[in-house]
């Protein structure tokens, strides 16, 4: 009989990029605060509600920053995001025609079979605006003030947690009352984003302060570092693969450096101490990027199951099954090397990640958990440490009641299994015996997603977006070192640089994803670079005022968002 326990890291990685305009401040998509309203406050309210559940949450410090700045709004009543300064409204009498037009652009952005369907008052007022825009581009000049008010009103209820709804009164009394909201309604309701939004921070800080979750970083605003190193590394694992015109991103290295430290000192401010490990944008790791971890005195990080295998077999080391190899952290070679590698099971974390939104979520819960018991009998008298790290936000809008049930029956269903043992990384490797801890030769980079780095790299658009940030690298290293900048203007400029960085402009690029979402995210990313030229008194370069991605996209699903996971 096996008496050896199988330890359960799970791991929410909690990500959204910078959408605030570069040089007013304004949000351009309100993605932070609807995710934090409906999913970090329900990922928190399943955790306190079983003591004996254990969970990683990985917090992106450029997430964070937005969170703060949503709590400074709400506490000024000075919104820089369009849609709570709609929201907050006293009447919409007066409303021009853009406005009109962006209530009716954003009311229905959200997964419309468990988000819109199960509610009669929102399906009506979504089959209204189908039936008016049969008439042309006139028909949606006919819904009145009322309608815009009660759409706008409904878009927040179905973005609120489960857990919200299932203790506050409010919102099941919005709910009840269904259509004639009026100014007093909609306080109401900003006042309950408000207490949600600004008490986010302090809820998971006291989580992590009573043992209950470890809190992990990534670099600051979710830079894919092995590509900033070195764009090379994409052939690693995909030889083939055609890389951006510019033979490499200047300073690359350095800039991981900057995005590390950065990412240690918002944990220092928001946490009080260091994180003990990071988990890397998109799971992107390479040998370069755990020696900067390490350097930085990371104690452990993560990336996924497929780089481990491609690692593997480049080193020659044979393996017949995961059972053999996955279940265990690594050491990488190296004398400058302390940090250990744990790697994500693809398998169980797409499990949660895409599947079982479709199932009854206690066949869901009996589902993963025979799995895991699967795992445990196949390790024999090993202990397996099984990683399961994905997307802490965007997978629920696709679940019932946002994955209430099938989340709250996982806690209690694995905090309650005979010899699974809910831990955190830093918990087991405080626990682990040296020999545990297997050795690497090295790392093959790569992603979480089939291991490469195709996501972000090899599309034309893709490399012709890096092209564009190399050019703004250049300058801005050229302008820097002739000393024309004061210190003020320097600082800014490479906190503009931080945001354009990020890994998420590279992600939308491709006709392969909505339409709508990549015009989103190509204007943004054309306007941070913008900013950035402007900074350095440069005028920006013509090519920015046209798309990256000429192509259209594919048609997202109604009423529907990408599903952009981890």
């Amino acid at each position: 009989m096996n008496e050896a326990k199988l330890h359960l890291i799970l791991c929410w990685h909690m990500h959204q990029p910078d959408y605030r305009d570069a040089g007013s401040g304004e949000f351009r998509l309100p993605w932070t605060y609807l995710h934090a309203l409906k999913d970090y406050s329900d990922m928190a309210a399943h955790i306190e509600a079983e003591p004996r559940a254990r969970a990683v949450f990985n917090f992106v410090p450029v997430l964070l920053d937005q969170l703060e700045d949503y709590a400074e709004q709400f506490a000024s009543g000075q919104y820089r995001d369009p849609l709570l300064r709609l929201l907050a409204r006293e009447g919409y009498d007066d409303l021009t025609r853009a406005e009109r037009d962006f209530i009716f652009d954003c009311g229905f952005r959200c997964g419309h079979e468990q988000m819109v369907a199960p509610y009669p008052y929102y399906k009506r007022l979504h089959e209204l605006y189908d039936h008016a825009e049969k008439f042309g581009g006139r028909g949606p000049d006919y819904l009145s003030a009322q309608y815009m008010a009660d759409l706008l009103t409904w878009y927040h209820l179905v973005w609120i947690g489960e857990t919200i709804c299932r203790s506050d009164p409010l919102p099941v009394r919005l709910m009840a009352k269904g259509e004639g909201f009026d100014f007093n309604d909609r306080k109401a309701l900003l006042d309950l984003i408000a207490r949600v939004v600004g008490g986010l921070i302090p809820r998971y800080r006291a989580l992590a302060e009573a043992g209950r979750i470890e809190i992990s970083s990534t670099p600051h605003t979710h830079p894919i570092a092995p590509l900033l190193i070195d764009f090379q590394s994409a052939r690693e694992a995909w030889p083939e693969v055609v890389l951006p015109r510019a033979h490499h991103y200047p300073g690359g290295a350095e800039r991981v450096g900057v995005h590390i430290r950065a990412a240690i000192e918002s944990h220092v401010r928001r946490f009080g101490h260091a994180p003990a490990g990071f988990w890397p944008a998109e799971g992107g790791i390479s040998d370069a990027v755990a020696r900067q971890f390490a350097k930085a005195g990371v104690k452990w990080t993560a990336s996924g199951g497929t780089v481990l295998a491609n690692s593997l077999k480049h080193a020659g080391m044979k393996a017949e099954s995961p059972a053999d190899y996955l279940y265990r952290p690594y050491r990488i070679d190296g004398p400058d090397n302390e940090t250990v590698c744990f790697f994500r099971d693809d398998r169980l974390s797409d499990l949660i990640g895409f599947e079982f939104s479709k199932w009854h979520g206690a066949d869901a819960v009996a589902h993963f958990v025979g799995e895991l018991e699967r795992v445990h009998k196949e390790s024999g008298d090993r202990e397996a440490v099984v990683s399961v790290i994905l997307d802490g936000e965007n997978a629920w809008e696709y679940y019932p009641y946002n994955g209430y049930y099938f989340l709250s029956g996982l806690y209690a269903a694995l905090a309650g299994h005979p010899f699974i043992r809910m831990t955190t990384f830093s918990e087991y490797l405080a626990g682990a015996v040296p020999e545990r801890i297997s050795k690497l030769p090295g790392l093959t980079a790569g992603s979480w997603v089939y291991g490469t780095f195709s996501t972000w790299i090899g599309d034309p658009a893709k490399n012709a977006a890096w092209d564009l940030l190399c050019d703004a690298k250049r300058t801005l290293d050229t302008i820097a070192a002739a000393g024309t900048l004061d210190a003020q203007a320097r600082e800014a400029a490479y906190r503009q640089l931080a945001v354009c960085e990020s890994s998420d402009w590279f992600w939308w690029f491709g006709d392969y994803n909505p339409g709508h979402a990549v015009a989103s995210f190509d204007r943004l990313y054309r306007e941070n670079l913008k900013r950035l030229y402007r900074l350095l008194g440069v005028a920006p370069p013509s090519q920015l005022d046209q798309p990256i991605c000429r192509g259209e996209g594919k048609e997202a699903e109604a009423g529907g968002t990408m599903r952009r996971s981890t």
